[in-house]
């Protein structure tokens, strides 16, 4: 079960953006990194093409190693660690470590 998911809640615990917190928009689970939205921000080049027209600099969010995010606990808004815990009917799911609610 892979700790940090599409849609999670994340805090950044590590690098030029820490303490800053944003949803995540990709995983990209070869690499351990994932794409935060409004998180460690690049200015990249963008040439004027048919379908845009401006070109000049984008800024667009660069992946964050999953080691320097951690989850956000809905209840307390802080981040947590997480364990997985097995329901009745044989789903798993995520548990915050500080709260125990389900994440």
């Amino acid at each position: 079960m892979l700790s940090i998911k599409k849609n999670d809640e994340v805090m950044v615990i590590a690098g030029k953006d820490k303490g800053k917190t944003g949803k995540v928009l990709k995983i990209l689970p070869k690499d351990n990194r994932a794409i935060i939205e409004h998180i460690n921000l690049v200015k990249k080049a963008r040439r004027r093409t048919q379908q845009d027209q401006q070109g000049g600099f984008v800024e667009i969010e660069a992946p964050i190693h999953l080691s320097n995010i951690m989850l956000l606990d809905k209840k307390t808004n802080r981040p947590t660690r997480f364990g997985v815990s097995v329901l009745k009917d044989g789903s798993k799911v995520r548990i915050s470590k500080k709260s125990g609610e389900v994440i």
